[in-house]
C-alpha cells in the first residue's frame, strides 16, 4: 500500500472540516455480523416516508475508521447534501475495531442484508465512497459484492488488491478517483489503475486536485455536490464526466 494510510490520518483535519445540518435525522445503531460488532450511523432525509424508497450511499470512513471520525465525515462530505438531494447515508465504523480492509469486511454481505431490510433503498443499491482508509475499504466491498452497488467512489482511493476477479468485478460500476495534488504516493498509484481500467473499458473519471492534501476540502461543504452528482448520474444509468 501507498503511503498515507496511517490509521490516525486525517482525523483532526476532518474534524475542523465539519458541518452542521439542522434537519436531517442521524441515527445511531449497532448490530453483529459474523460474530463481529459494528456500530453505524444513519441519515435520513428530511419528512423521511418509511413507504418511499430512497437512493443511497454506503460510506466508509478514513483513518482508523472509529465512530469520531464517522461522524466528522458524514458532517463534512455526505449529511448536508444528502438532506437536499434526499438521500439515506449509511456510514458504519470498524467492527471490533478491524478495519474494513483488514478482517473488518467478514460483517459483509450481511450488513447489508439488514441495511435492506430496515431501509427501502431504491433499487436495492447503494454508491460506496469513502476517502483514504476508507476508499480503499469502499473499493474492497464494491468489487466483492457489485451486485449491489451503482458506484464507488475514493477521494483518494482504489483498488488495493486487483486480482483480475476483482477488477472484473467492478466492469458494471461507475468508478470515481479524487486525489489531491499535493498528496504523497496516492496519485501515481491512482493515475495508473484509472488509465490501465479505461483502456480496459471501463467507466473510470480521475481528478487530481490541485494544491489539495491527502485529506482534500475541495468535495467538503458546497463542493459535496460534485460527489452526488455522480452518486445521481450512475443511479440514472450513466456515468458523469469528469469535472
Amino acid at each position: 500500500m501507498v503511503e498515507g494510510m496511517l490509521r490516525t490520518a486525517g482525523i483532526c483535519a476532518l474534524a475542523a472540516l465539519s458541518l452542521s445540518s439542522a434537519f436531517a435525522e442521524v441515527q445511531e445503531k449497532s448490530g453483529s455480523f459474523s460474530g463481529m460488532t459494528v456500530r453505524y450511523k444513519v441519515v435520513l432525509p428530511p419528512n423521511y416516508d418509511l413507504a418511499k424508497a430512497y437512493p443511497a450511499v454506503l460510506a466508509f470512513p478514513p483513518g482508523g475508521q472509529e465512530m469520531d471520525v464517522v461522524n466528522a465525515t458524514l458532517a463534512a462530505n455526505y449529511r448536508t447534501e444528502a438532506e437536499k438531494r434526499g438521500y439515506i447515508v449509511i456510514e458504519p465504523a470498524a467492527p471490533n475495531g478491524t478495519l474494513f480492509f483488514e478482517g473488518g469486511e467478514r460483517i459483509f454481505p450481511g450488513f447489508i442484508t439488514k441495511i435492506l431490510a430496515d431501509y427501502k433503498i431504491a433499487g436495492n443499491k447503494f454508491n460506496a465512497a469513502g476517502n483514504s482508509n476508507g476508499g480503499l475499504s469502499a473499493f474492497l466491498i464494491a468489487s466483492t459484492y457489485p451486485q449491489y452497488f451503482w458506484s464507488v467512489t475514493g477521494f483518494p482511493g482504489f483498488l488495493d488488491e486487483s486480482t483480475p476477479q476483482r477488477l472484473a468485478a467492478l466492469k458494471g460500476l461507475c468508478i470515481h478517483m479524487f486525489v489531491g495534488g499535493s498528496d504523497s504516493g496516492w496519485p501515481e498509484e491512482m493515475r495508473d489503475q484509472s488509465t490501465k481500467l479505461r483502456a480496459s473499458g471501463y467507466n473510470v473519471t480521475f481528478n487530481v486536485e490541485p494544491g489539495q492534501p491527502h485529506i482534500i476540502r475541495t468535495l467538503t461543504g458546497a463542493g459535496a455536490a460534485r460527489l452526488y452528482d455522480q452518486f445521481d448520474a450512475a443511479r440514472a444509468g450513466h456515468c458523469a464526466p469528469q469535472k
